[in-house]
């Protein structure tokens, strides 16, 4: 596996609504790549924006997390499957114009009525980056017996590689053979929202399997982070790190 170095560089991105509107702080984080640098805004619960090369791409656009209206418009949209929570049409009507590309699921692509469906296993090039759909489900919790959250075959997560360098987005999924298979991954988002995706030890025996170069727990709710820190101190060559992805 190639040796990457990252240097983190936290700032904060201060958005308003209107000149009424109070400012509303987002952490981002920055990462060289040998395609120019990407940016991510940390905009809670699951929701992320990547800039890169002036372009905008938006993963699962929430508007419980932000005010969309003061946000940049999105070159692409990545929608990882069709709950309320990452299929906004709200959201996505203040950010979504006639050049966006999206990439969804199927389900999501019949409720939107536009987008390019990706299925699970299935890459393809979007705006110059190249994105895999990684399975995303619930192998134990379930809303009752025999109906999972997240049924298998149905929702996506996404590895989008620029240049040479990874970013997982893992979706709404638990630990599964998948995902534990997976390689060359250098930055990984995997959730913790309890009971619908992973526990904190869910999380690890993940990330010890596939051993990202940096974690970032996401989507984590009132999940207590510290347990997943707790949980891989001593595993070299796993960062963890925490932004507020409640």
């Amino acid at each position: 596996m190639r040796k990457v170095c990252f240097i983190a560089a936290v700032s904060t991105l201060f958005l308003a609504a209107s000149a009424e509107a109070a400012q509303q702080p987002f952490e981002i984080d920055s990462f060289p790549t040998s395609a120019g640098e990407v940016k991510i805004t940390f905009l809670g619960h699951g929701t992320l924006m990547f800039f890169h090369k002036g372009q905008v791409f938006h993963v699962d656009p929430f508007s419980e997390v932000a005010d969309y209206e003061s946000l940049p418009k999105a070159d692409a949209v990545l929608i990882t499957h069709e709950h309320f929570d990452h299929l906004d049409r709200s959201a996505l009507d203040a950010i979504v114009t006639p050049h966006t590309e999206i990439l969804l699921n199927e389900a999501s692509e019949k409720i939107l009525g536009r987008g390019r469906v990706l299925k699970n296993g299935e890459r393809t090039e979007l705006l110059g980056v190249k994105v895999e759909a990684v399975p995303a489900y619930n192998i134990l919790h379930e809303r009752e017996k025999g109906q999972p959250f997240h049924p298998r075959g149905e929702h996506n997560g996404y590895i989008l590689t620029f240049g040479d360098t990874s970013f997982y987005v893992a979706g709404d999924t638990e630990n599964t053979p998948e995902m534990k298979a997976l390689k060359d991954i250098d930055v990984a988002f995997l959730p913790m929202n309890l009971p619908y995706t992973m526990t904190p030890g869910m999380v690890a025996d993940a990330a010890k399997a596939f051993r990202p170069k940096i974690l970032y727990p996401y989507h984590y709710g009132d999940t207590d982070v510290q347990k997943l820190v707790a949980l891989l101190k001593d595993e070299k060559g796993i960062e963890v790190r925490i932004r507020n992805m409640k």
